[in-house]
């Protein structure tokens, strides 16, 4: 039971620190919807969804308007299409893309994920045939988003798929240069992909999991940054125990939210994912977290220590509070939609660089970055190659949403309004990475992943 007190701080978490639910995420299990003509494949995906998923928004708006909490999305995830759609006879997945398009529509939600594929050990002939449909896909579907499982610690590395992710994300990025790239803003690059992640763009309903569930992601930066104005000059004990203490209220009220969804739309409740997830708007920035703690610029030295104790603070605050955690569950670190971010990027504190190292404490990994269109899909391939070593070696999941400015160059910035604010163009590495990703194979797995 919440006393008055606990209520009164949620109501001020709420008008003041910008404290939401950033999503409702239905899982769909698509695994019954194959067939072998494509036709056939997108009608059943089309039918089963918008059955499943009629009444989410509604459900979404009720519970908000009954109960006062914001929450931000609706969306929908399903079981990777690489998986579904290759039994049918079909050159490419466009047309199933394109039903999942539509019955986002007819649902009303913001975003429906699982155009996706696992190939951390290797292709099949489906998985290819997806992949190869990214480009086109994310340029004819508004609502559509991707991504591919390229390493886990299990398996290793798979240098093949790493070198054709840079290729198509370069690929993608020409077909929606017209809106600064948006497509690929849409598509993530995993190592250790989780099965019931609800944020997008990586969001696709496992194998392991029902028929369909709720997953709620919970954010909120602005709450723990106000909570941190108590603690100035106070050891990082005290830091850490009052990140703990805001993550449980937080945690607390996502999971009444994904109850009442639950039962609501008579589908299980899966997890709680208690991502700090930022926006654009002032107030709602992991970065001034950070900074709170008593950086001057977010990446200056001190940067990653600072992230790794709110990381992990997020985490035991959040266990404590739901016994369904799961999810990545963490802090993010999305450069264009973090305007303390992008203040450090402009500032010369941040670079990709320090992201990079940023990344081994913190959930996911290099994310919303735009980097000059001139750069090689080599380099791109490079840049998931460390990222996804740093998820291998680390037993942690890791993904790569970057985005080739086309027709822009550092300094730059591109827009994309909303959720996913503007990235100013950072710089890579202008040194050469081809004959590297060129040798192909796989990066064997490290040795403590063999625990059996």
């Amino acid at each position: 039971m919440l006393n008055q007190s606990e209520i009164i701080k949620t109501i001020e978490m709420i008008d003041r620190q910008h404290l939401d639910v950033r999503t409702i995420t239905m899982g769909i299990s698509l695994r019954d919807c194959a067939h072998d003509d494509v036709g056939r494949v997108s009608q059943k995906i089309y039918d089963k969804i918008t059955r499943l998923a009629h009444d989410l928004v509604k459900v979404g708006d009720t519970i908000q308007s009954e109960f006062g909490i914001p929450i931000v999305n609706k969306r929908i995830s399903v079981t990777p299409i690489a998986l579904v759609a290759e039994s049918c006879d079909a050159p490419d997945y466009v047309p199933v893309a394109k039903a999942l398009d539509r019955a986002a529509t007819e649902c009303g939600v913001n975003f429906i994920g699982g155009f996706s594929a696992l190939v951390h050990k290797g292709f099949t002939n489906g998985d290819r045939k997806l992949i190869a449909s990214i480009p086109q896909a994310l340029a004819e579907t508004t609502y559509v988003c991707s991504s591919v499982n390229v390493a886990t610690t299990k398996a290793g590395i798979n240098m093949d798929a790493v070198a054709l992710m840079g290729k198509i994300i370069k690929e993608t990025a020409a077909l929606t240069a017209s809106s600064g790239g948006l497509g690929c803003a849409k598509l993530v690059v995993f190592a250790n992909a989780v099965e019931d992640n609800p944020f997008m763009a990586g969001a696709f309903h496992g194998v392991g999991e029902p028929e369909s569930v709720i997953n709620v992601g919970v954010s909120g930066p602005g709450v723990v940054y106000a909570a941190l104005q108590d603690c100035k000059g106070l050891p990082f004990d005290d830091v850490a125990e009052t990140i703990k203490k805001t993550a449980f209220r937080i945690t607390r009220m996502g999971q009444l939210v994904a109850q009442e969804a639950s039962k609501r739309l008579n589908v299980p409740y899966g997890v709680i994912d208690l991502s700090l997830a930022p926006t654009p708007v002032k107030g709602d920035s992991v970065a001034r977290i950070l900074e709170e703690m008593g950086l001057a610029v977010c990446g200056t030295h001190g940067t990653t220590a600072a992230l790794a104790l709110l990381n992990d603070a997020v985490k035991k605050g959040g266990v404590m509070a739901s016994s369904h955690v799961g999810g990545l569950s963490g802090a993010f670190i999305p450069v264009s939609e973090d305007e303390g971010m992008i203040a450090a990027v402009r500032q010369g504190a941040l670079s990709l660089d320090k992201l990079e190292a940023m990344t081994c404490v913190c959930s996911v990994g290099l994310d919303m970055i735009a980097v000059p269109g001139g750069t090689s899909a080599e380099t791109i391939s490079a840049i998931i190659a460390d990222e996804a070593a740093i998820g291998v070696v680390n037993t942690k999941t890791t993904a790569v949403r970057i985005i080739p400015a086309v027709g822009k160059t550092v300094g730059d910035t591109v827009e994309f309004g909303g959720l996913l604010g503007s990235a100013p163009v950072m710089p890579v590495h202008e040194f050469s990475s081809a004959d590297f990703i060129a040798r192909g194979g796989r990066i064997p797995a490290p040795m403590h992943s063999l625990k059996n």
